[in-house]
């Protein structure tokens, strides 16, 4: 099983990026990905997840308006689409899977994922 994370880099502020999750390994549509991120010095939060079953989405609060994850299911390749970055999105993005929880009704924590990709780095300056 792997997941590869790729598609960060520098951004200014109120800039967008595109992060990629490529999977490879498993049944990709059995599964609920995840993006998790982890700014310097602080704990890695999630931030949204969708399933590979139904579709569903969810997103915590803080990045609802601001980011949206699609899946292609056909690639194995989950997108977090980032607008409108702040200097506070800088963080390493990981996407990581699970099929032990569900993504409808709140996002899974990491202690339920399975497995991670390595993480692509997000600076977003002001």
């Amino acid at each position: 099983v792997q997941l590869q994370a790729y598609g960060g880099g520098l951004v200014q502020a109120g800039g967008s990026l595109r992060l990629s999750c490529a999977a490879s390994g498993f049944t990709f549509d059995d599964y609920v990905i995840g993006w998790f991120r982890q700014a310097p010095g602080k704990a890695r939060e999630g931030t949204s997840c969708i399933s590979g079953v139904d579709g569903s989405t969810y997103y915590t609060y803080s990045v609802k308006d601001q980011f949206t994850i699609s899946s292609d299911n056909a690639k194995s390749t989950v997108y977090l689409q980032m607008n409108n970055l702040k200097p506070e999105d800088t963080a390493v993005y990981y996407c990581a899977a699970t099929v032990k929880a569900s993504c409808v009704w709140s996002l899974p924590t990491m202690y339920q994922y399975d497995y991670w990709g390595q993480g692509t780095l997000v600076t977003v300056s002001s």
